[in-house]
């Protein structure tokens, strides 16, 4: 019988995070938001280089709730649980990706005559 509420005890580990864990992950969450807030606020960087602090500082977070939160990659055969992690990411850039074109392609598309012209000059050279 012991044999048997080890195992149970075992899988309920595996399956939810301890006190601990989710401490860690909340101040790690609230850590990185706040450090992408004030490089804004603070005008810490310009640019270029804040999008991508701020991307990189993104996908950091994002790393820390799917590890802390969700626990994608605890269980003994994570292999569908990344597979249908996958599948989401490829429809969320095709999504937004999409989006963004058929924003920009309505743009252009519904630009005056005389806003035609400088765009066609000034990003296209003619």
């Amino acid at each position: 019988m012991s044999h048997l509420v080890r195992v149970v005890d075992t899988q309920h580990e595996v399956g939810q995070g301890t006190l601990l864990s989710y401490t860690t992950g909340f101040i790690l969450s609230i850590s990185l938001t706040l450090a992408a807030y004030f490089l804004v606020v603070n005008h810490g960087l310009a640019g270029g280089a804040l999008i991508l602090t701020i991307l990189g500082l993104a996908v950091v977070q994002l790393t820390v709730q799917l590890l802390f939160f969700l626990h994608l990659g605890r269980e003994s055969k994570p292999r569908w649980n990344f597979l249908v992690f996958g599948m989401m990411v490829l429809i969320v850039v095709i999504v937004a990706g999409g989006s963004l074109w058929i924003m920009k392609n309505l743009n252009y598309r519904t630009m005056t005559p005389a806003e035609t012209n400088t765009y066609l000059r000034d990003h296209e050279g003619l």
